[in-house]
């Protein structure tokens, strides 16, 4: 018998997902990250072309490995060295068939906000990939797009520069600052509310916690 936190989620996800048909996305409820593997080799033809941006939550779970270990031809940014490849191969990720992401927040209805610093990843989901895949835990929802920014800001972020090791105020408090220094991981501010072209947005929704 389902807990009563397993009903609420998914009728969350239930709400969620119909917003997101509403925008011209496709949105998928899956229970773990083993769920969410299958779901996306289910979505992505064998032979694609695959890359990613730097979500823990796709890498946590198992989902990278699983596509580079996979009949696919990815570019994996984490092993590469070479600070020229890195960027020629974050602009490659404009012409490639799928660009793999997380969010920092979405909301109740389907609007999905991303924090970023030097905006590769917002660019990519905006435009140039065939199609761009979130793995988005309910841990993640907002009510609203005002709560989303601040759950963007307040919550990822200051979390996110203690992985990246980076000299902001948020790294060495915990709290955002509205900054503009250098090491800034909020020098853009995304908004996605609506797919210009219809279902190049697939986000499956998962009932685990992931991610920040």
């Amino acid at each position: 018998m389902a807990t009563p936190k397993e009903i609420r989620n998914e009728l969350l996800a239930a709400k969620i997902i119909k917003g997101l048909e509403k925008r011209h996305m496709e949105g998928y409820f899956c229970k773990t990250g083993d769920e969410v593997i299958k779901k996306a080799e289910e979505l992505i033809s064998e032979g694609s072309s695959v890359t990613w941006g730097g979500s823990t939550t796709i890498r946590d779970i198992g989902l990278t490995k699983a596509l580079i270990d996979g009949n696919y031809n990815v570019f994996d940014r984490d092993t590469c060295k070479d600070p020229e490849k890195l960027q020629q191969g974050m602009r490659d990720a404009f012409s490639m068939d799928w660009f793999l992401s997380s969010s920092n927040a979405i909301t109740e209805d389907g609007i999905m906000v991303n924090v970023d610093g030097l905006g590769n990843r917002v660019a990519a989901i905006t435009f140039g990939p065939k199609n761009v895949l979130f793995v988005v835990g309910l841990n993640k929802v907002t009510q609203d797009v005002e709560s989303a920014v601040k759950r963007a800001r307040s919550t990822a972020a200051p979390i996110n520069v203690q992985r990246f090791d980076v000299k902001t105020p948020c790294h060495a408090d915990g709290t955002c600052h509205d900054c503009t220094v250098d090491d800034c991981i909020c020098s853009c501010i995304h908004i996605l509310r609506n797919s210009k072209v219809p279902n190049r947005i697939k986000v499956i929704l998962v009932e685990d916690e992931l991610g920040y």
